[in-house]
This record gives C-alpha cells, sequence and structure tokens, in this order.
C-alpha cells in the first residue's frame, strides 16, 4: 500500500497491448520493454520498451527482516533526509550505478497517528506524512514485509556492484515523509528507486502491478525528466517479475498490463530520477497472503525486481 495515499483512485481500464508484452517477455526469456509511466488500498500502468536480461530467481536464503525498534527509540528528525548506510560495494556489472530501496510505511507507524497524520506539500497538493500501510488477515504488516523484501533485494543489486541505500531502516520511531523518501533519492542521485508495497484490496483481487509517475508540474513537483526513464524502469521490473515470481499482473488495476500511472503520491510527483512503486500482490486476499507470507516467494519477488533493476541500468 503506498504509504502517501489515503484514497485508492477508481481503477481504470488500459490496453492490453503490454499484458500480451509481459506474456511474451515470460514465455520467451527475452528482455522486457518499455511502457508507459507511474499501495495500502489499490493501484499501477505502462512504461517504454526495451530489452531486458533476465537471470534466474535465487534460493530463498536471504536474511530475514529485523525486527521493529522499541516504541520509545529515538528516531531521525522527520524533515531531515537520512539514508541506511550503503551495501559494501564488490565490483560487479552495476559498479557506478546507485540504487534508493525505499520499503513503504514503518512497523511502528501505528502508534504515531499525529506525526504520520500531518499533512506535507508533494508539489500538486497536500498529503498525510505517511500511512501504517496492511496487513494480512493473520496479522502480517506490509511494513514487515516491505522490509524483508527490501533487505534481499538491497543484497541481491550489492553483489552486483551496485552502491544500495535504504530510505529507513528500522532506525527510526516512524516515517519517514513521502517527502523526505522523495529527498533521499534526490539527495543520492541515484540511478534508480524502487519503493516496496503491498496491496489491501479486497478478495479475489490478486496480482502485483508497479506504480509510474504521471506528467506532474506545481510547486516542487516536476516529473517531467522523469516520466520516460521511469516508465522504462517499471516495465522492465514487471516483466521480469512475472518471470521469477510466476506471478500474474494485477487483474484489478491496469487492465491486465502489471503497470499503473499516478499523479496523487508524493514519493513520485517529488523525485527528481528515475523512480517507480511495486505493489507485490493484494494482502487481503488469502491466494495472495500465502505468497507473500512465504520466505521462498519473497525471495523470488525480490530477484524479480533486481533483474528489473539490473536490466534498467545496464541499458
Amino acid at each position: 500500500m503506498p504509504y502517501d495515499e489515503s484514497v485508492p483512485p477508481t481503477p481504470r481500464r488500459r490496453p492490453l497491448i503490454a499484458a500480451v508484452a509481459l506474456a511474451a517477455v515470460c514465455l520467451s526469456a527475452a528482455g522486457c520493454g518499455a511502457g508507459d509511466d507511474g499501495g495500502g488500498g489499490t493501484a499501477a500502468r505502462p512504461g517504454p520498451s526495451g530489452s531486458a536480461a533476465a537471470s534466474a530467481p535465487a534460493s530463498a536464503s536471504a536474511s530475514p527482516s529485523r525486527s521493529a525498534p522499541a516504541p520509545g527509540k529515538k528516531s531521525a528528525s522527520p524533515t531531515t533526509p537520512s539514508a541506511s548506510r550503503p551495501a559494501n560495494k564488490i565490483p560487479g556489472p552495476l559498479s557506478g550505478k546507485t540504487v534508493v530501496i525505499d520499503p513503504g510505511h514503518n512497523p511502528n507507524n501505528r502508534l504515531h497517528t499525529r506525526e504520520i497524520n500531518r499533512q506535507v506539500d508533494i508539489g500538486t497538493g497536500h498529503k498525510e506524512c505517511d500511512t501504517t500501510g496492511t496487513s494480512t488477515n493473520s496479522g502480517y504488516a506490509e511494513a514487515r514485509f516491505t522490509l524483508d523484501v527490501s533487505h534481499r533485494l538491497r543484497d541481491l543489486l550489492a553483489k552486483q556492484g551496485a552502491e544500495v541505500l535504504l530510505t529507513y531502516d528500522d532506525d527510526r520511531s516512524y516515517g519517514p515523509c513521502v517527502d523526505e523518501r522523495a529527498r533521499i533519492g534526490n539527495k543520492a542521485k541515484a540511478d534508480a528507486v524502487v519503493s516496496v508495497h503491498a496491496d489491501g484490496s479486497a478478495v479475489g483481487n490478486r496480482g502485483f502491478h508497479v506504480i509510474l509517475p504521471a506528467a506532474v508540474r506545481g510547486g516542487a513537483a516536476d516529473t517531467s525528466k522523469i516520466v520516460g526513464p521511469s516508465r522504462d524502469l517499471g516495465t522492465r521490473i514487471a516483466g521480469l517479475f512475472v518471470r521469477a515470481t510466476g506471478s500474474a499482473p494485477s487483474n484489478y488495476i491496469g487492465g491486465n498490463t502489471g503497470l499503473d500511472t499516478r499523479k496523487d503520491l508524493g514519493g513520485l510527483n517529488l523525485s527528481t530520477v528515475p523512480k517507480v512503486f511495486i505493489e507485490c500482490g493484494n494482502m487481503r486476499d488469502p491466494k495472495d497472503a500465502a505468497l507473500l507470507t512465504s520466505p521462498d516467494w519473497r525471495q523470488k519477488a525480490a530477484q524479480g525486481i533486481a533483474d528489473g533493476i539490473s536490466s534498467y541500468l545496464k541499458g
């Protein structure tokens, strides 16, 4: 569930062209093209085309996510951009590239409702600083899921030589706010930023979708330079996520393309570097929840996202 959304937009049908492209990627083991521009509610859309080199899914041996900090633990200033230390650099095909991973929400946001409900400027309007995110019916929190997948994703990218930073890593009591999350990627001059989420939609709504930035301009928001690159990044991630996980694109948003373009998310509106969100599945659907709670599947999810990022960065 996107941290800077309170009410999900009404899903709009999109052409099935991108869906066909994704299926072709899946079946042929060829590269993924780019489609069009773009979490706890619903939403994602298409990006440009280009070939994507997929790697085989990794085994489910990555380290589990860490436990949340105690409620009283001192946090970083909610107005000062900060990021976890980058993973150790190893020479590899992504050497010289910087990737920022943004784990959606924070496990302790629920203990800081006043702080996360504070309105922040997203350029085209105002939104909550952050939200609590969703959870499975059994209580597995989206914020736990996003941290776990983000850790796995960090390790996969670091092994390829990328410098990887997280917007936060269980090191603060709440947040960061959506505007700060965007600033962290901007300050790092990241080559790619991916915000990891899981959706909270109705039972029967299944599958993943990638959210791409729309063309927006207002106040501090100007996505004109990142719409195309973000579309390319998102489309590659979508195609290679299918291959790594076996999951289908969302059946309830994006017209079966696995992609959605949005203009209401501060994390995208305020970004000056290529950035996308990925909703890995629907936590409120029992079948999707069974995947999202599986460490093996989370490793495959991280592999699919890593493959998409790697394909994009390699060009």
